[in-house]
């Protein structure tokens, strides 16, 4: 469960306190996705950089599993961080040198040995098409197939939590559906809690979950009523 109690974030800028987000509320079970939406410039990325114990509140609580993050020291967060939390960005951040598997295999390097890794790679990568594709570099995929890859890396270790930013950004709109159709089956096939910050109304739609960021508070866009969780 991820379970967010009056979050708040404010910086410091020219000896004035910008307030970015204001006591947000969020109660998610394993199962659920949901879609944040906002104008440039709203939050929507110092969220969940906030919720993926990247970036401490100002005020507030963040807990998943019944552990919060920003309790712990630097070496236990970042280890947490690698177990439980799963990242997907704008820029697929491949490493060039790498082929796909070893970019996949990246966040098990932090972890303890697990024979099970390697056959969970490949199964990712043939999840997502790419199975045909494992020994080749970034340089000689598309566009899609790059984010295919993070989004497989960004599942490797079975996060609790997957967050995912503008995931489909800089992506043709053939490559965004079939990315985000993917996320999808991805989420329903590891039951994880699922979180997109996008721009794009039509892959926000996808979900029956669906969150709007503005004026630095998070609210409810669709269904009418309150959804279970939020």
């Amino acid at each position: 469960m991820l379970q967010v109690n009056k979050l708040s974030k404010e910086y410091s800028v020219a000896g004035a306190q910008l307030r970015v987000l204001s006591e947000i509320d969020m109660k998610l079970d394993s199962g659920d996705a949901v879609s944040i939406v906002g104008p440039s410039g709203s939050g929507k990325s110092t969220l969940l950089y906030a919720l993926g114990a990247l970036e401490p509140p100002s005020a507030g609580t963040v807990m998943l599993d019944g552990e919060n993050p920003y309790a712990m020291d630097e070496k236990t967060v970042s280890a947490f961080r690698n177990r439980k939390i799963g990242f997907v960005f704008q820029d697929h951040h491949l490493l060039p040198q790498c082929t796909v598997i070893e970019n996949v295999l990246i966040p098990t390097l932090a972890a303890p040995p697990d024979p099970t890794v390697e056959k969970r790679a490949y199964d990712l990568l043939e999840h997502v098409g790419l199975r045909s594709r494992i020994d080749h570099h970034p340089h000689e995929l598309s566009g899609g197939e790059k984010q295919r890859v993070a989004l497989a890396r960004a599942l490797i270790m079975q996060p609790r939590l997957l967050l995912c930013d503008e995931p489909t950004g800089n992506l043709d709109h053939d490559s965004t559906v079939a990315v985000t159709s993917l996320l999808l089956d991805l989420h329903r096939n590891q039951g994880n809690i699922l979180i997109v910050v996008t721009h794009n109304l039509d892959v926000a739609a996808k979900f029956k979950m669906r969150c709007r960021l503005s004026d630095t508070r998070l609210s409810v866009l669709e269904p009418a009523s309150s959804p279970p969780g939020i």
